[in-house]
């Protein structure tokens, strides 16, 4: 799991911008999961309108990873593309027993960093 140091976060403008939430609950074993969860991370960095992406699992498969978006219709698109889809496919028949995805616009958003 990463870390929470202040690099683990990703850089977002100020509001308003769009997040989408994918919590998920992973099936046993790796079956290629790691490999396309890393290709899919950077797709979506390099995708017009993608902001960051944070992610986390727990040791009990439990993760959470939420990407950052400009606008809607940059989260359409990402949604459609092919690779994307074929690893949707894959997460259905493979790597996931339940997933849920949640999509809202960030109104307000704030931090707090401890000084070392």
């Amino acid at each position: 799991m990463p870390d929470s140091s202040p690099s683990q976060f990703a850089a977002t403008p100020q509001p308003p911008y769009y997040i989408v939430a994918f919590s998920s609950v992973r099936t046993e074993g790796d079956l290629g999961y790691g490999a396309m969860a890393d290709r899919m991370e950077e797709l979506a960095l390099a995708q017009e309108g993608c902001l960051g992406v944070e992610s986390a699992r727990g040791a009990d498969g439990f993760g959470i990873t939420n990407s950052f978006w400009r606008d809607e219709e940059s989260i359409r698109a990402w949604k459609n593309v092919v690779a994307h889809l074929a690893a949707q496919k894959l997460g259905r028949e493979r790597w996931y027993e339940q997933y849920q995805v949640r999509i809202a616009r960030v109104e307000r958003a704030y931090g707090f960093h401890a000084e070392t």
